[in-house]
């Protein structure tokens, strides 16, 4: 995810303090690392490191730091462990240029070898130095600045927004392709921003450039141009009115909201850093050899676990044991070997049963994976290689697009490998759009017909089973109602006595399990159950139930994953209903450190 800030003035003055402020904004965009570069009379002045704004800054004398132009940025790892030098911003080789980056450029390492070869400095693991000796490389080969961007534009693959600065000029340079990027117009000034918390206490005057554009900044204009042709583009200032809370919210009204509607994209980053990750494919080639295949996770991570183990089987007929990380120690741990492979998952990396997990199987010589959110995190530094998720931060409590990006991933791999063409995945991010667009009003309906209920339960089958343990989990987290998560054709032994009239039951149905769901919504409806299905459009399940929300078509796989937004959507609303705040739930914690 990371931020980047970058200012443009007409005069050298006291900018630390202005980069300070915009970092502190841009603060729920990364903390691993923060950086300062300002530009004044031929010189830059870099100053950067691990931590957070405060400590970096006081560690540096930031606020000191003058010049006419300045950049700042908080860096999310993804390429290059936090450290002083993957910290941006960048240097170009002879120290000239000067940039930051949010995203990800998912040829990052073909690129650092590339510039290598060519004799160019590289210093760091990080994609932001790749976006500087992108440019570098067009400088070095004689072309114009707006051409040699045009250039690297086309060398860097992925999502990113970037922002470079020359030493002996007056301008600052920010191109973008799928990640947020705002330009600010001021008295006396413009600058640029991630995300509008940063430039709004500057000024409300902004420009929303595009992708495939080119964003030039004096101190008293800007000017766009396309990638394409080099062609100037007009666009006209808008003036932003919501307020600073609104802003950092996204327009939402919960953080929840916000990354609910976030995960299309966050899925897309993903798809992209996957299919540029040459790690990828030894995990694959571990995994394909591997005696057992073992899940491992906790809460969340742990459904996730279970979507991919039925992926799997079911893609590439390869069995993998979903287990929850305490009862590995007991139940597998003492059998497993150096045949064996596991891959364990955490949204933290700092999951504390998940780590003990881990310690028992290195114990016994197993070949350890990992699956992360944050990078440099234990669970990163202590597994052989760990795959990121590339949410970002994920400032509400319970787990939304951390753990969609954990399904995205298992069925990545199960593609993998299967053998499968990956492509076919990219078309996940545009069906998750639709799927928010079209369920969102009927979603909200059901859940004011249903808020009275403090039991219920969720069932699925095969693939749509761990879907609804995740939605049983987020409806217990933020409503504090209880639901139970089940396979759908257990229910009958047992709990089918807690039916009455109207007890709200939800089925997450497959396009290939209908008939199965079909035997289970009337077993609850003749007993005076309120059913409620999530599935893609059906006659038979429509006619059988009570409400049918509609998720687009796709195959078994994809439909699973769909399956939860409405689920997470329907949690977050009965909780607000209730007057819960659904970011921070009681009694819960982002990271679980504790045995």
């Amino acid at each position: 995810m990371c931020g980047i800030f970058g200012y443009v003035t007409n005069k050298e003055e006291a900018l630390g303090p202005i980069l300070i402020s915009a970092a502190e904004r841009l603060t729920y965009r990364g903390y691993d690392s923060v950086g300062a570069a300002t530009l004044n009379n031929g010189k830059i002045d870099l100053r950067k490191d691990v931590g957070k704004v405060d400590s970096v800054a006081a560690k540096y004398n930031i606020a000191e730091m003058r010049g006419q132009r300045g950049i700042t940025q908080l860096r999310w790892a993804t390429f290059g462990e936090p450290s002083q030098i993957n910290s941006q911003p960048h240097l170009d080789s002879d120290g000239d240029l000067v940039g930051a980056h949010n995203g990800n450029v998912v040829n990052n390492v073909e690129l650092r070898q590339e510039f290598m070869a060519e004799g160019m400095t590289v210093r760091s693991q990080n994609d932001g130095e790749t976006c500087v000796h992108a440019v570098e490389r067009y400088i070095n080969r004689g072309y114009e600045f707006i051409d040699a961007i045009r250039l690297a534009y086309g060398d860097l693959q992925g999502d990113y927004a970037f922002v470079i600065g020359r030493a002996n000029d007056d301008k600052l340079y920010a191109f973008k392709k799928g990640s947020g990027m705002v330009v600010g117009l001021g008295e006396g000034f413009t600058c640029l921003s991630s995300d509008l918390p940063s430039i709004l206490p500057l000024t409300r005057n902004v420009i929303r450039p595009q992708d495939g554009e080119i964003v030039t900044l004096w101190a008293d204009r800007v000017e766009i141009r396309s990638v394409k042709d080099g062609k100037l583009i007009e666009r006209q200032p808008e003036l932003v009115t919501e307020t600073m809370d609104a802003v950092q919210k996204g327009g939402f009204a919960h953080f929840m909201l916000k990354e609910i509607h976030e995960q299309p994209q966050v899925a897309r980053e993903l798809l992209h850093l996957l299919d540029g990750s040459p790690e990828v494919e030894h995990v694959i080639e571990k995994m394909k050899s591997a005696d057992h295949l073992y899940l491992i996770g906790c809460g969340t991570s742990y459904h996730a676990a279970s979507v991919g183990s039925v992926f799997f089987a079911q893609l590439a007929g390869r069995a993998a044991i979903p287990v929850l990380a305490p009862q590995f120690i007991a139940q597998y741990a003492p059998a497993v070997g150096h045949d064996d492979v596991g891959i364990f998952v955490s949204q933290s990396g700092e999951t504390k049963d998940v780590l003990n997990a881990l310690e028992a199987a290195e114990k016994r010589s197993m070949s350890c994976f990992g699956l992360a959110n944050v990078v440099g995190s234990t669970l990163t530094k202590a597994t052989s290689f760990c795959l990121p998720l590339c949410c970002g931060y994920e400032i509400s409590v319970p787990a939304t697009k951390t753990f969609t990006n954990q399904v995205v991933t298992f069925l990545y791999l199960a593609y993998r490998l299967a053998g499968k063409d990956t492509s076919e995945l990219l078309r996940i991010p545009e069906l998750m759009e639709q799927t928010i667009e079209m369920v969102g009003p009927q979603i909200e309906a059901i859940a004011k017909d249903i808020n009275k209920w403090n039991d219920m339960y969720c069932l699925g089958y095969g693939a749509t089973y761990p879907i609804a343990l995740e939605g049983a989990l987020k409806l217990k987290e933020i409503t504090y109602a209880h639901c139970e998560g089940m396979l759908s054709t257990e229910f009958k032994h047992g709990p089918l006595s807690a039916v009455s009239k109207g007890f709200p039951i939800v089925f997450v149905a497959g396009p290939n399990d209908v008939p199965l769901i079909i035997s289970g919504i009337n077993e609850v409806k003749v007993r005076g159950a309120r059913t409620i299905t999530i599935a893609e459009e059906d006659a038979r399940l429509r006619s059988n139930g009570d409400d049918l929300v509609v998720i687009p078509r796709s195959d078994p796989q994809i439909s699973a994953l769909l399956g939860v937004l409405p689920l997470q959507l329907l949690s977050y609303h009965m909780s607000v209903m209730r007057g819960f705040d659904p970011d921070f739930p009681r009694n819960l914690s982002k990271t679980l450190t504790v045995d």
